[in-house]
């Protein structure tokens, strides 16, 4: 217990804390450190005696058959020495172990649905310990059917099989019948059932079961089950030990309020003061915003949660002017439209580009917010060429006169993986980009899918084709910076993404992005923000490592203690 009292900090702040010292608490019940040894309790030999003359009586009266015969010799498999009273034992010498009945799909609903009788529990309806059963699933067995088992109030159930097994456990504060993969312990001796389902509960008891485990299902036999072995205390040290388990995981219940309700606080003050900070009403105050933020910034930005949210204010303030200041001396941006159009005009004569149709005119009730002095809206198509790849479906091709096809699945980490792109023919490779040929540092899009809205910068000097990608081109690269034309679609990435969760398979057409509209920087100030965001990234990426590199230290010292116990 000192232990736990002289570590608690490192326990709470650490990720998995809370959950390493709820391990921490069973491992010390399980070894008879939690509390006190009574030298006048009953040790746990006399219980056991007990417990045999109980199941001679009960198969005497035939409640019970006869138990099978259990290994007695424990040799090499006892993990730790138990205090003096206590005892190992095989799990089957203390208690009725049977599973359940299995019902098939179409007779559960057609016959035992909405029934009455007892609550049939399934693997579904059992939770992880300290969740009560669901017994309000809807599915009932009549008294008169002698064939389902039943497990009677007080029993302990645990998953054998599947994915949950040894981790799904609970107790029964009611009759029921239950599932095959299902165990039910009902105990003798007036062992409290608290105190088995604390044991299941305990890292000690679920190495054992783990180590039973066989099959690619994953499961453990009764046969097994019964033979697994765990510390027996005298009765009425089970008794102190459940109830000092119950006081301290309370504590751990609040502990993680405490916590959610301390990173819910961090994360509501944060998008206030980001909520401020964007405010284009004129209602609050920029300046106080930033104040705020730079005042406490160690405390806000202890979350990740949060540097996601400042990465995103960051792209916010950009495109709207609000990141730098402006100069009065840059070309304005309005003078920057017209040689992107003088220059569209020699790319259609030169046979570059095709004369699209013209563009509707921005209505007011399209236009966010103000801009600054010198900066202009337009539409998307004005100031970059937007095209698409290929939407039909070439066929592979293998070879070495091939070329690479690339979706959005092949953006990773900010690039192109061509490794595990499809290959096709020359011949289709120079039909597609006959209307989307990728040239270095023009950017592509995601159209389509979960991923909408990821982008990449091609980044190096390559033929390849497109498919159900967006292609955004520069009329000139001198006129539009290519990573301020990066940013600005990571910016539009963000709320494209937030509109297609949870909907259907979200997608964005050609026509959609070409008419999207834009605040324009002049020439130089693109630059200035694009290097002002870099910065400011490359501080999230330094606040995301601190955070990493504390988390891995909190978590490193955890375990430490943990190999104290």
């Amino acid at each position: 217990m000192e232990l736990l009292e002289q570590h608690f900090d490192t326990a709470f702040s650490a990720p998995e804390g809370i959950q390493k010292l709820r391990e921490l608490i069973l491992t010390l019940a399980m070894q008879g450190k939690l509390v006190p040894q009574n030298p006048n309790d009953l040790p746990a030999s006399e219980l056991l005696k007990e417990i045999d003359a109980e199941k001679k009586r009960l198969v005497k009266a035939g409640k019970i058959k006869t138990p099978k015969h259990l290994p007695e010799s424990i040799f090499g498999e006892v993990p730790y020495v138990l205090p003096q009273g206590w005892q190992w034992v095989r799990l089957g010498s203390i208690g009725n172990i049977f599973n359940g009945n299995s019902i098939n799909a179409s007779e559960k609903e057609s016959k035992y649905a909405g029934a009455e009788g007892l609550p049939y529990i399934a693997t579904k309806d059992v939770g992880y310990g300290f969740d009560p059963l669901d017994y309000e699933n809807g599915i009932c067995i009549p008294l008169n059917e002698a064939k389902f088992r039943v497990a009677h109030q007080g029993a302990v159930l645990i998953c054998a099989e599947g994915g949950s097994a040894g981790k799904k456990c609970g107790l029964t504060d009611r009759d029921i019948c239950f599932g095959n993969k299902l165990f039910a312990n009902e105990l003798y001796g007036h062992i409290p059932s608290r105190f088995i389902l604390y044991t299941y509960l305990s890292p000690v008891f679920r190495a054992s079961f783990a180590a039973a485990m066989t099959g690619i299902i994953g499961g453990v036999s009764i046969a097994k089950f019964v033979e697994i072995l765990l510390p027996l205390p005298p009765l009425e040290e089970q008794h102190r030990i459940v109830a000092r388990i119950d006081q301290l995981m309370a504590c751990c219940d609040a502990l993680e309020k405490l916590r959610a309700d301390q990173k819910a606080k961090r994360l509501a003050v944060h998008a206030a003061a980001l909520s401020q900070l964007l405010d284009t009403t004129g209602g609050g105050s920029a300046n106080d915003a930033w104040a705020f933020i730079t005042q406490y910034f160690g405390d806000l930005y202890a979350v990740k949660e949060n540097i996601a949210e400042l990465r995103k204010a960051i792209l916010q303030l950009a495109v709207m002017g609000k990141l730098v200041p402006q100069y009065s001396n840059d070309a304005p941006a309005s003078e920057l439209l017209k040689e992107i159009e003088t220059e569209k005009k020699r790319l259609v004569k030169e046979g570059k580009i095709k004369i699209l149709k013209p563009l509707p005119e921005i209505k007011p009730e399209e236009i966010p917010y103000a801009l600054p002095l010198g900066w202009a809206w337009a539409r998307l198509q004005d100031v970059l060429d937007v095209r698409d790849g290929t939407h039909d479906s070439p066929r592979d091709a293998i070879g070495p006169n091939t070329y690479p096809l690339i979706t959005s699945k092949n953006f990773v980490n900010g690039g192109v993986d061509f490794a595990n792109a499809r290959q096709i023919s020359a011949e289709d490779h120079f039909e597609i980009i006959k209307r989307s040929r990728v040239e270095r540092l023009d950017i592509l899009f995601s159209m389509i899918g979960g991923n909408i809205g990821n982008q990449i910068i091609v980044e190096e000097d390559r033929e390849f084709s497109i498919k159900n990608v967006a292609l955004f081109k520069y009329y000139n690269k001198s006129f539009t910076q290519p990573y301020f034309i990066k940013r600005f679609m990571e910016h539009l990435a963000i709320d494209l993404q937030q509109k297609a969760a949870g909907g259907a398979q979200p997608f964005v057409s050609l026509g959609f992005l070409r008419n999207l509209v834009i605040g324009l920087p002049p020439q130089l100030e693109q630059q200035r923000i694009t290097s002002k965001i870099d910065q400011l990234m490359g501080l999230c990426d330094t606040l995301e490592q601190r955070i990493a590199a504390a988390t891995c230290k909190k978590t490193e010292l955890l375990n430490a203690v943990m190999a104290e116990v």
